[in-house]
């Protein structure tokens, strides 16, 4: 028997995320429940998963990489991350690369090289969805961040990204763009 969701509750409707209750009939025949958040109104259960939300920024200078050591609230610590940001109404994905990168930069977009399809962020308990773009950067860093952000943005070679990898903690997206950067000849996707 296939997994079948028999309803969908709001169980909280916070200030950025919305917390929802989900009714499963397991494989078995039996009711599961399981909770996620999202970060938009979930009108009907066929809207589960649909609206893409923001994006994620793999930058690049030359041969370095950008990446953000900034501390996020939610793990209490500093992590490596890529840039990102969610989407402002009105707004297109281009926009949001550029406005995103200079808000937590000061740099801007020389040329997006290749923006990826919408994929989940976090499929375990939330749907969250987002797109990568892959972008030349240009400019000085400068900070134009709010209060509530603490980043440094910096451009690393592949030798030093891979000494962060061996030593430092990092979101799971960045992760895997700093490992194929520091491990391959070519560091820009050819995806067309």
């Amino acid at each position: 028997m296939p997994m079948k969701l028999l309803h969908m509750e709001k169980v909280k409707d916070g200030r950025y995320l919305k917390n929802y209750e989900l009714t499963y009939l397991n494989k078995a025949g039996r009711e599961k429940k399981y909770e996620i958040v999202s970060r938009s109104e979930i009108p009907s259960p066929e809207a589960i998963g649909t609206r893409v939300s923001g994006v994620s920024i793999v930058a690049y200078h030359e041969d370095k990489m950008l990446l953000l050591r900034e501390f996020r609230m939610g793990v209490n610590r500093f992590v490596y991350n890529l840039c990102a940001g969610m989407l402002n109404e009105g707004e297109s994905l281009e926009e949001c690369i550029q406005r995103e990168l200079y808000e937590e930069t000061g740099l801007g977009v020389k040329k997006i090289r290749c923006i990826l399809p919408p994929s989940f962020a976090a499929v375990a308990f939330s749907d969250v969805k987002t797109q990568i773009a892959f972008v030349d950067a240009e400019g000085d860093f400068e900070d134009h961040t709010s209060e509530n952000e603490q980043i440094t943005a910096d451009f690393y070679t592949k030798e030093e990204v891979r000494e962060l990898l061996e030593t430092e903690e990092f979101s799971s997206r960045a992760q895997i763009a700093a490992y194929f950067f520091a491990s391959s000849a070519s560091f820009v996707p050819d995806i067309k």
